[in-house]
């Protein structure tokens, strides 16, 4: 059985919490015999250090570039469903992130769809995070 719906079905950049429940429902799908779902949340520690929070902050291109990163992915895998969301503004520790998921007949082609697209979104999507340590220093990571 084929679908219709495009293969690319969410990619966003908000300031509002992310919902696992909203990816899952947008990959739903009759074909997929498999959806893997990557959720990146926020730790309380980095480099050996305590962090307190942290803030992520896009560049005017980010999302065109997230689109572009879900639809290579969409391409080069065989996958029915594609999606991608990432959180900018004030996060807290065990916040979530990102939510990255892909649909597939099978589950080896989600497993390395959703691992090529989480990859290739924290490479080359200008989205940065500036962390804050409990001794109050902080850094800037993903910034060119």
């Amino acid at each position: 059985m084929t679908t219709d719906l495009p293969v690319v079905r969410l990619v966003d950049i908000r300031e509002t919490p992310l919902d696992v429940a909203e990816v899952l429902a947008a990959l739903a799908d009759r074909a997929a015999g498999g959806v893997d779902v990557f959720v990146g949340t926020v730790r309380d520690h980095d480099h050996d250090q305590g962090v307190t929070g942290l803030d992520y902050s896009a560049h005017p291109t980010a999302m065109q570039r997230l689109v572009e990163v879900a639809e290579r992915i969409a391409e080069k895998y065989d996958v029915i469903a594609v999606a991608a969301v990432h959180r900018v503004g004030r996060l807290a520790i065990g916040d979530a992130a990102v939510v990255v998921a892909t649909a597939a007949a099978h589950r080896g082609e989600a497993f390395e769809a959703s691992r090529a697209l989480i990859d290739e979104l924290k490479a080359s999507v200008p989205i940065w995070k500036h962390q804050v340590f409990t001794d109050g220093t902080d850094e800037w990571v993903g910034t060119p």
